[in-house]
């Protein structure tokens, strides 16, 4: 991670930013993780949900890329670096890796579950953590992705009866 941070007018004490965007790049590796094993079970569900878990999976892919995007402009904001490319994100994620075996809508439903359940865990911690450091737009902007979180986990979960 660049460890130098851009000079910016932002109130914020240096060391703060720097604290900040090092959790901002933990979870933007945590969602570009995420957001490809969603498309990965979106592209490969099959069973009689098909389409309702296909579409389903698109639409929460649609609210990662844009929870991704926040997290990313939001560490850029700071002065730091978005360490967003795949690799970066595969190398960091801390996300359980998906099976390649899993077919049934089900089963994709039920892995989703999971790594969806650990991300929301994740972005809570950081959510505690940006308060705790006095940084109030992180704070803000995790608890504005928990709540879409929970609700995507809620969705999910309605699937498993």
């Amino acid at each position: 991670m660049a460890k130098k941070l851009s000079e910016t007018a932002n109130d914020l004490e240096k060391g703060i930013r720097k604290e900040m965007v090092e959790l901002l790049n933990a979870r933007l590796a945590d969602v570009t993780d995420l957001k490809s094993q969603v498309k990965h079970a979106h592209w490969n569900v099959k069973g009689p949900n098909f389409i309702a878990l296909h579409e389903l999976f698109d639409g929460i892919v649609g609210r990662l890329d844009v929870q991704g995007d926040d997290i990313a402009e939001r560490a850029v904001q700071l002065g730091g670096v978005a360490m967003g490319t795949i690799r970066m994100a595969a190398a960091a994620s801390q996300i359980e890796e998906y099976s390649v075996e899993t077919r049934d809508g089900k089963d994709h439903v039920k892995a989703l579950v999971d790594r969806t359940a650990a991300y929301g865990a994740a972005v809570r911690k950081a959510i505690d953590m940006a308060d705790k450091a006095g940084d109030a737009g992180t704070t803000d902007l995790f608890t504005a992705i928990s709540r879409v979180v929970d609700k995507d986990l809620w969705f999910l979960e309605a699937h498993l009866g």
